[in-house]
Parts: C-alpha cells; structure tokens; sequence
C-alpha cells in the first residue's frame, strides 16, 4: 500500500524476481512509527494506490483494506489474511520450519545472512509465509499465506519447506490445503536451492491429487516467477483477487528482452481469466463465502472419493427371470429402468409411450430460442453453484459452461454448452459450438470431479463442435477424441441430458456417459438434416426428408437403444414453461444418479464401456444382440 510519503506498492518491485526485495514502507501522513507495526493505521490518511484518493484508514482497515472508489485492493500480510479468512475461533498456527538456509554463502552489498536477520526485525515474521489450520465457515481447511514484505515473498528453502509440511498435514488428515500467494519468484541469494522448491511443492500437490484431497490457490497481488510456475498454478481451483497480476516473467523482463509492447492490463486476473488461466475473480469482501461454498460441495465429508455410496440394488428383471434389454439388444449401461423411480412421470424409458411424430418438427422444436439454457437449467435446479473458467493453457470458450454446485442434496460437476435467447446472447457464445478450449475445459472439470469423488452431469444443446480455422489449429479432432476416452474411463456417475440439439462429435463428446436421457422436443444426430441432405440428396431443401431417415427424435433413439429414457417437457415445449421442464429433469437426475451413486468404481467403468461397446457390434458378437449378462448396476 502507497502512503503520502511512502515508498510504491510491491506492483513495482514484482517486475523482478524481487529475490531481495525488502517489504514497502508505511509512513504516516505526519509523524512516524515502526514500519513493521499497523496497530495504529486506523488513526491515518493514506494515498489509493489504485486512484490515489485519499483514505481514512479506519474506514479503510474496515473495508479489508479495499478502496471504495475504485475497488484497488492494498496488500495484506499473512496474519491479516488468515484473519480475513479463517473463522475467528478456529485458527490453530502451525509451527515454522526455522533454519538460517544459506547454501552458497551469499554476500551482495551485504551477507544474506544479515539481510535475513534485519528483515526478521522490521516485520516480525519469520519468513514469507504462516500456515495455520483452521475452518471457513465450519469447513476445515490448511491454509499457507504468504508475506510479500518479507523480501518479497521471495520463494526460499524455509518458505518450500512450510508449504510442503503445510500440504503433507492436509494429506495426513484428509481435508483441503488453501495456498494464499504474493511473492515475486525465487529466492536468488539460495541459488539453485531454491529452484528446488518449485520442483518438491509440484510434487507435494501431486501427492494430493493422488489421495483426492482438493487444493485451491488465491493469488493476490504480485505473483511472479517460480511461484507462478509451481504451486500457484497447480491448484484444482484458482481464484484471483480483481487486478491481481500473475505470470512467469515480469512485464519489465519481457519488454527489455525481446522488445514486445505488452497490451493494456497484461498479466492482471482479468487478462488471464479471459486467456483460461484462473477459474474466478471475488473481491476481498467475497473471498470468504466462496472459498466456503467451493469446501461445502468439494470437501462434503461422509465416503471417501471413490467409494460407494452404499449396497448396490437387487437386479430387476423382465418378469421372465432375465434383465430387460433395449430394441437392438444393447443394454443401458446404467439403472435398470425398472429400478428407477417415476418421480411423477419425469421419465420415459419406453419407446411405445411416446407419441409418433414427424422428426422434422422435432428439429424444429428442438431450436427454438426460447429454450431455456444451460444456464437457466443451472438457476432452476443447482444450489451453490461455482462457475469455473478456463482450460489451463490460453483460453476460455464461452460455449462451454461449467463449474460445482448441488443438485438436491448431491455435490455435482456440471458442464454443458450454452446458446442464448438473442443474437447477441449466441453471438456472445459461439452459437452453443465449443471450441478446443471449451472440450479442455470440460476435461479438466471431469477430471477434478473423478479426484474428489463427484458425480458428472452435462447438459447438450450443440450443432457441433466449432469448425473454425482456428479451432482446427488448436486440434479440434484431438480435443473431442480426448474427451471420449475420458469419459470412457471415469470413476464417477455421469449422466448426460439433451436439452436442445445434440449435433454429431460435438455433442458426443459431452455424451459417454452411463445414462444418456433427451427431452421430449430434442434431436441427437451424426449431422444436421440440412447437411445431410446437401450431401446425399444435393438438396438442402430436403431437410426434413433427411431428418426423418437419420431417425433423429427421442422417439426413436430409444427404440434404437441409444438412450436410455426420455424426460417429458410440458405442453408447448420447454420454452412454454422452462420451470416445469427444470423441474422434470430434475427428479430424473436426482433419481438416476442416486442409483448409480451405489455401484462402485470398477463396476461402473466397466458398464459403461459395456454399453458403448455394443452398438454395431451385431448379434454375432458376445456383445451384440440378446444375451443374459447383464451391464446394469446391482446385477
């Protein structure tokens, strides 16, 4: 933070690896005190380092040290911050790792070792980083903050060691590790030593991926260097205070070594939302519930990821003594539909039920824009839900949406792809077509859901995947074919629900699933009608022709045993009445996902590969045709 006449914000000194660099001083508008000390900054005027307004600094110290004119949020130390997000009776601090590390015997313009020394003395703190155990809202978690004001928050041999003790406790006790970082790099006065530190905290985070335990990253202002490329990034959640910058190099780096003029906003937490870096911008005020509500659906508690939920069902049966099948001999690789309850005719699971229609004025149901969206769906029936950005490497795709929350009393991962209702709306998002970023996206939020044991539930209202130039160079084919194979082999639920269209590869790739359900008004097709018929028929005008011999509706698809049950929409459609059709399918996910919450991971894996397996596999095949083993859970 700027005072009057105080030295610039650490957003200056992070453009270097800030290795040596001493924390700013904070010097009252008139008279002194001890840098190290705010006890008495509620009695101060300070500049904004944002607008350089002026502030009263007990209003200031009220408001979490965030401007109230223009949101510029001043740096906090690690007891501050604990205290800004630890419930206030719970923090426990754990013990620090103290040691005088200095491996190579350093001396600049003075011994590392005095440096160290004089630093301890102006902040109090023992090194750039307190760790504590604690809770968030009731929600235990670890938590490791670091201190820019000791020098920097440079990334030494003490600071690796607290975060990797941090994150083994959280390994050892089975609940989230927060890492709160402010650091400009590496530590250069420990040398190479402390280049280790990336390398054995990126092994401590793996360790935690292995066991399932949820790791999430705050980044505040400034993050840099090797703290940028190890732990910061490594988290499964990334969340940023507004204008924080993170990146590898400092901008004053880049530009001095190879000359490139860096955009406006270059390296901020709005810069690299945007480019799939981080999952969410809260303010300092929001950071609390967040954080909490993320712990709530990730960290729930009761069985361990993975484990099943309880006994699996008794088998259902045909009323022969036989598990029913589907027309085409396949069996649905989830519940069996005598197994799964009505829930007030919120599923059809037999293709004699539904009326004949003519699949051209499906299609044409199936596009209206009226037609809630993904989003819509998430209002109508997800609690608590966490959007989550980004697919790690340089892009977020606005057609694929996708995050945490709870769907009844189940935590869930939820992706789908979404539209609009306006020109504006699907310009905005592609027209609902995901590109590479989008289907990584989608994988990493798979991914995280199989670490943490969560149920998988996708929403598909697509005309494909997007068929840009761009999108092919950013490996299209390979990012839809990637998806596939992971779903194949996830070790949670997944249950897929067309919404609208589910248009070729594009919708497949959000569809391997152990139950794959279409409302009543929706299609699900290899390609679009008018593609097929200016391809077969040369004629686009053949439409609905080609509609009607790709057997496209809900209708037909389940006599064809490609899905496994259709949700009934009201009368009119879904856009008639968008609650009702939420409301639909939502007993149909919630009953359908309680039963498959019972099958364990093995089994669960193995059935679904079961059910893809299968089609046009032909009756020869001991997978294809009518045969007694049965795919379904409980049998």
């Amino acid at each position: 933070m700027t005072l009057v006449n105080g030295s610039p914000p650490p957003r200056a000194a992070a453009d270097q690896t800030a290795a040596n660099e001493s924390a700013p001083r904070r010097v009252p508008v008139t008279g002194h005190a001890t840098p190290a000390s705010r006890d008495s900054e509620p009695g101060r005027w300070f500049l904004c380092g944002g607008c350089r307004a002026m502030l009263y600094g007990k209003r200031f110290v009220q408001a979490h040290r965030v401007c109230a004119d223009c949101g510029w949020h001043a740096p906090l130390t690690a007891s501050e911050r604990l205290s800004q997000l630890l419930d206030p009776d719970s923090i426990e601090q754990l013990a620090m790792p103290v040691f005088d590390a200095d491996p190579l015997g350093f001396i600049d313009s003075k011994p590392y070792q005095d440096r160290l020394r004089e630093t301890r003395a102006r902040t109090g703190l023992d090194e750039a980083v307190r760790c504590a155990r604690g809770r968030i809202d009731g929600h235990p978690v670890i938590v490791a903050a670091m201190d820019f004001r000791f020098m920097g928050g440079s990334l030494g041999s003490v600071v690796g060691e607290a975060i990797t003790r941090a994150g083994e406790l959280a390994l050892r006790e089975r609940i989230p590790l927060l890492i709160v970082t402010a650091s400009g790099g590496a530590r250069m006065q420990e040398g190479v030593i402390s280049l280790m530190q990336m390398a054995k905290t990126s092994n401590m985070l793996g360790e935690l991926d292995e066991a399932g335990i949820l790791t999430l990253s705050l980044i505040t202002d400034p993050t840099f260097g090797g703290v940028a490329a190890s732990f910061a990034t490594l988290c499964d959640i990334i969340i940023a205070e507004p204008a924080a910058r993170l990146g590898f190099a400092g901008p004053r780096v880049i530009e001095q070594t190879i000359k490139q003029t860096l955009p406006a906003g270059f390296q901020t937490a709005e810069f690299l939302l945007a480019h799939g870096i981080v999952d969410m911008i809260r303010p300092r005020s929001a950071l609390r519930a967040a954080i909490a509500r993320l712990l709530s659906i990730a960290a729930p508690g009761g069985s361990q990821p993975g484990e099943p939920a309880g006994p699996a069902p008794e088998p259902a049966t045909d009323g022969h003594g036989s598990a029913g099948h589907t027309e085409n001999g396949c069996e649905p690789g989830g519940p069996d539909p005598d197994a799964v309850p009505a829930a007030g005719g919120s599923l059809i699971r037999e293709a004699a039920a539904l009326p004949v229609r003519h699949p051209w004025e499906v299609v044409r149901m199936a596009r209206r824009l009226g037609r809630p969206t993904t989003l819509d769906y998430i209002s109508f029936m997800i609690d608590d839900f966490n959007e989550l950005h980004g697919d790690r490497r340089s892009s977020d795709c606005p057609a694929i949406v996708a995050g945490l929350g709870r769907l009844a009393d189940i935590p869930v991962a939820v992706i789908g792809t979404q539209k609009g209702h306006t020109v504006a709306e699907l310009a905005e998002h592609r027209f609902g077509m995901p590109t590479p970023a989008g289907y990584r996206k989608s994988a990493r939020i798979m991914r995280l859901a199989a670490k943490i044991g969560l149920p998988v539930v996708t929403f598909i209202d697509t005309a494909g995947a997007y068929p840009g130039i761009e999108a092919e160079e950013q490996g299209q084919a390979v990012a839809v074919a990637e998806n596939l194979k992971l779903l194949g082999g996830l070790p949670v639920p997944v249950v897929s629900v067309v919404t609208g269209e589910g248009g070729s590869g594009g919708a497949l790739a959000l569809a391997v699933s152990d139950q794959v359900l279409m409302c009543a008004n929706t299609v699900y097709s290899v390609i679009s009608p008018e593609g097929c018929a200016a391809i077969l028929w040369n004629d686009p005008a053949a439409a609905p022709q080609a509609a009607a011999a790709l057997r496209v509706d809900a209708r037909q698809l389940l006599s064809l045993g490609v899905i496994d049950g259709v949700i009934p929409e009201p009368e009119g459609g879904a856009d008639a009445d968008p609650l009702h059709a939420a409301t639909a399918i939502r007993h149909a996910l919630t009953d359908t996902l309680r039963l498959l919450l019972s099958v364990g991971q093995a089994d669960l894996v193995a059935r679904r590969r079961a059910r893809f397996r299968c089609f046009g596999a032909g009756p020869a095949h001991p997978h294809g045709g009518r045969h007694e083993e049965s795919t379904r859970p409980g049998e």
